[in-house]
């Protein structure tokens, strides 16, 4: 037995402490050697990330980059945590969408979610869905007094819910046994649907709310969803804001209802979507708990914890190659879970097809069984506090959100910003930007716009209910390339096959490799099929081998030096042999006979459009 002495044992003793402007000189040398001669803060700089909200992520947090008041797991401003345990006790709420229309196969599909590790149930209800009085078939063998029900049922919500409190009483819930949440929401409706609430909208969540207040305690009359403003493309800040705005509009209605503002805050849930890039996505939960702290402690209100409902984005979901979304969806759980939220719903792998099957379903709920059951996120409360990058990351996401929410109210909140256009203009504007990130590549999407297969067996799916329509856009990330790619399929349909492209590769493997291997992945990212046989031309060889390929278009494939010394004669010999079009991997240069270059930051989608269009391709 080893018994260390008293003051322990510190294995880096024997070694000086490091310096920050140390670490900086040694950044400035590898630089210098990329050509960059930056110095000091500057070369820190250069090894920096731009994010959106004029965020940015440093390569290095130091003790300077700490934020105070983070305050206690809790406690206001909830930063770290709206309970001292966490979550929730043992994990947060697994909580499982069902938008199905038929309420007998819903009502298989929710006792098999029930019985397999699912803690509460969503239920869209209405607009080709469940509808109100398929409610209680829906539920049918549910023990409402154990499973949170949280409805989404759009301007049908006034009957909805009030359907479902009757449910309660006919099923002999207790007020105090009955949880979730009657899903009143009508600028979220209002965000999706284009149509602007009415009296009548306004007087059912007033009327809920009154009704939970007054004799349902777990029950909570409405929700503030900020997925519409996600889902049109909006920035991490822009959905805060947004949020903010709307939780405010509804702070105000209730307490202009005769409701404290206390009892007003209690009425209330934020629903957020996680996406893939998990630190921000923790940040974002936490940072929402803070602002809406500060919002409640403004309106005079006491330390009201905000209760958050966490769901995979939609926006990153892909229709091609959709078993990656399952990893997509993994890290958007864990991101939710390690930032705080009270419920998480994981979106089927299969949600941008159709109706989820059994088995996605099941994927589905065990990605929160696996994070808290078996890699036990939810033992520790608050894993992300004390994290330098954490903490900046929140405290810069937080100044951003707000400055939007107050731009929001300037514009006459929520519902005018709504109706004037402006929460429309900016979410477009926003994605416009990250549309261009999309198009260069420069944001990649796994299986579409990198390593694409050709070959996957389509994933079939019966047709979910259209969603509501008419207002905020529902974008999605593979969608400039899903058009590209179903007018391959249309080619294939109407021909037999993909339309192609020769890949002409010059010189040794070790010249054109790298160069083939880019200009593959890219003409396959839309649909077109490269071939690369055979491995190696020249000018001699090239005309033989386009010819055999069956392709009308080539694409020439190797290092500078090797175009220096042969792509002249190689693409003339392309022309000569009946090419359409030469096409050169690589950057711009003085290459006779090429029409048009592709490398590393080129706009693919319009560049493969233009391919297309070349080929015939309708």
């Amino acid at each position: 037995m080893t018994v260390l002495p008293d003051d322990g044992l510190s294995l880096a003793a024997e070694f000086p402490d490091a310096t920050h402007e140390q670490w900086q000189r040694l950044v400035e040398g590898v630089l210098r050697k990329s050509g960059k001669e930056v110095s000091g803060d500057d070369a820190e700089e250069a090894l920096s990330t731009t994010l959106e909200d004029g965020l940015s992520t440093r390569p290095l947090y130091t003790a300077r980059d700490a934020v105070a008041d983070t305050g206690f797991p809790g406690f206001a401003p909830f930063v770290r945590g709206g309970r001292p345990e966490g979550a929730t006790p043992g994990g947060w709420d697994v909580r499982q969408r069902h938008a199905g229309s038929d309420p007998a196969r819903t009502s298989e599909a929710v006792l098999a979610d029930l019985e397999n590790g699912v803690t509460s149930l969503w239920l869209t209800v209405g607009h080709g869905s469940v509808p109100v009085d398929g409610i209680g078939r829906a539920l049918d063998g549910v023990y409402l007094d154990l499973v949170a029900v949280v409805l989404d049922a759009g301007d049908a919500s006034g009957a909805a819910g009030r359907a479902l409190l009757e449910l309660y009483g006919e099923r002999g819930v207790r007020a105090d046994e009955a949880r979730g949440n009657l899903g009143a929401d009508p600028l979220g409706y209002a965000a999706r649907s284009g149509r602007e609430p009415g009296p009548t909208d306004w007087h059912d969540a007033v009327d809920l709310a009154r009704t939970t207040a007054g004799r349902w305690p777990g029950v909570r009359a409405l929700t503030v969803d900020a997925l519409p403003f996600h889902e049109a493309g909006g920035s991490a800040a822009q959905e805060l804001g947004l949020s903010l705005a709307t939780g405010v509009a509804y702070l105000r209605l209730l307490t202009d209802a005769g409701l404290s503002v206390d009892e007003a805050v209690g009425q209330l849930d934020f629903r957020y979507a996680a996406t893939a890039d998990q630190f921000l996505t923790i940040a974002k939960l936490r940072a929402a708990r803070r602002l809406w702290a500060r919002v409640v402690e403004v309106s005079g209100g006491g330390a009201g914890a905000q209760r958050q409902h966490a769901v995979t984005s939609s926006v990153m979901m892909t229709r091609r190659d959709p078993w990656v979304n399952m990893l997509r969806t993994t890290l958007a759980t864990l991101g939710a879970g390690v930032g705080g939220a009270d419920a998480v719903t994981v979106l089927p792998f299969d949600d941008a097809i159709g109706l989820p099957d059994a088995f996605a379903r099941r994927i589905a709920r065990n990605t929160s069984a696996v994070l808290v059951e078996e890699s036990h996120l939810a033992r520790v409360v608050d894993p992300a506090g004390g994290s330098w990058y954490v903490e900046r990351l929140t405290d810069e996401l937080a100044h951003a959100g707000w400055e939007f929410f107050r731009e929001v109210e300037r514009a006459g909140g929520a519902a005018a910003a709504l109706r004037s256009g402006f929460t429309g203009e900016r979410l477009a504007a926003t994605w416009a930007t990250r549309g261009k990130r999309l198009a260069t590549r420069r944001e990649p999407i796994t299986g579409v716009s990198e390593f694409p297969n050709l070959g996957e067996r389509p994933v079939e799916r019966e047709p979910a209910p259209a969603p509501v329509s008419g207002g905020l856009p529902r974008v999605r990330r593979d969608e400039a390339y899903e058009v590209l790619r179903a007018r391959s399929d249309a080619y294939l349909a109407r021909t037999g096959e993909r339309p192609k492209v020769f890949l002409a590769a010059l010189g040794p493997a070790a010249a054109h490799t790298a160069r083939a291997s880019f200009a593959a992945n890219l003409f396959q990212a839309g649909g077109i099929e490269p071939v690369h046989d055979p491995v190696s031309v020249d000018a001699a060889t090239v005309a033989a081998a386009f010819t055999a390929s069956g392709a009308t278009l080539a694409c020439l494939c190797s290092s500078d030096p090797v175009y220096a010394e042969q792509g002249a004669a190689v693409a003339g010999a392309l022309r000569a042999a009946g090419a359409a079009r030469v096409l050169l991997a690589g950057r711009p240069g003085e290459v006779p006979d090429v029409d048009t270059y592709v490398f590393a930051g080129c706009d693919a989608v319009a560049t493969l459009t233009s391919v297309l269009d070349s080929l015939g391709v309708s």
